[in-house]
């Protein structure tokens, strides 16, 4: 699915690179030669982010001749994005369309991984990503984690209900809340209730009192399983996510709990994807 990276964002991508135009191609002499630019990926990568990173160099001046989509997963040595025009381009423009190349690409590849084995193990697992990104990078993350077969927990505080112990303490405590869950629903009927629990007593008493989904944070995943076997025997239209410390070592294991959704913020961070580039010349451009 494709999300939107405005221009402004681009802009300000190169912007940041580039305030004051490229010191070391000026003095060296060579911007108005012709030259082509290639990336090409080194491991077995989630690609994402070509369609921006070719709109970098856009901007820069450069011609784009190919960009393999987002979400495609590339073997070792697979060309993803070419491009041509004057070498000032396309140094203008080589290292901001690599960075989004790399730190996106890590994140989808890392996404890939964990929702591939979250499905072996439970294929109706779905695999949802928190609001725990860079601050300023959320429009790549989520670019990122969706080209990976993700999608996001929830986007930010405006478009969803997630309730934690740090806001029914304000309440009174937890029986306090689960009161309003009927003011709740009959406030914001489009909107899911979410509620996090501490324990497995927690989440029944969350089932119970009719919430949506029901969060159970960090529990192991042996008490989970019990727990899931509970729930949907008391409680079959009460959805189940497991949250907290959950990676691509323990996704699997989570996933066969028989929970309904994995939410995990591990994927955003880790080595980015390792992405060769080469410029060089166009032949023949010196003959007349």
């Amino acid at each position: 699915m494709y999300t939107l990276i405005p221009d402004s964002e681009i802009e300000r991508f190169i912007e940041e690179d580039v305030p004051y135009g490229d010191l070391t191609t000026n003095l060296l002499g060579f911007g108005e030669q012709k030259g082509e630019i290639l990336f090409t990926t080194r491991e077995k990568t989630v690609v994402c982010c070509t369609e921006e990173a070719a709109r970098v160099l856009q901007k820069c001046g450069a011609e784009v001749l190919f960009t393999l989509p987002s979400g495609t997963t590339a073997d070792p040595g697979t060309p993803i994005l070419k491009a041509e025009g004057t070498a000032a381009a396309l140094h203008a423009g080589w290292k901001v369309a690599m960075n989004l190349l790399e730190y996106a690409s890590g994140i989808a590849t890392r996404t890939g991984t964990i929702v591939e084995r979250a499905r072996k193990a439970n294929p109706y697992i779905n695999v949802v990503t928190t609001r725990k990104s860079f601050p300023g990078t959320k429009k790549i993350a989520i670019r990122a984690i969706m080209s990976g077969g993700a999608f996001p927990h929830r986007l930010g505080l405006s478009e969803s209900i997630l309730v934690f112990s740090q806001h029914t303490t304000f309440l009174g405590g937890l029986d306090a809340f689960l009161e309003t869950i009927p003011y709740l629903k009959k406030s914001a009927p489009e909107q899911k209730i979410l509620v996090e629990a501490d324990n497995a007593e927690e989440a029944l008493r969350i089932a119970a009192a009719g919430a949506d989904v029901v969060q159970l944070d960090k529990m192991p995943t042996g008490e989970l399983t019990a727990l899931v076997a509970e729930i949907r025997g008391r409680f079959p239209g009460v959805a189940i996510s497991a949250a907290g410390g959950i990676n691509g070592d323990n996704a699997a294991n989570y996933a066969a709990t028989g929970i309904d959704i994995i939410v995990l913020s591990s994927v955003y961070f880790g080595k980015p994807a390792d992405i060769s580039t080469s410029i060089i010349p166009t032949r023949n451009q010196h003959q007349s």
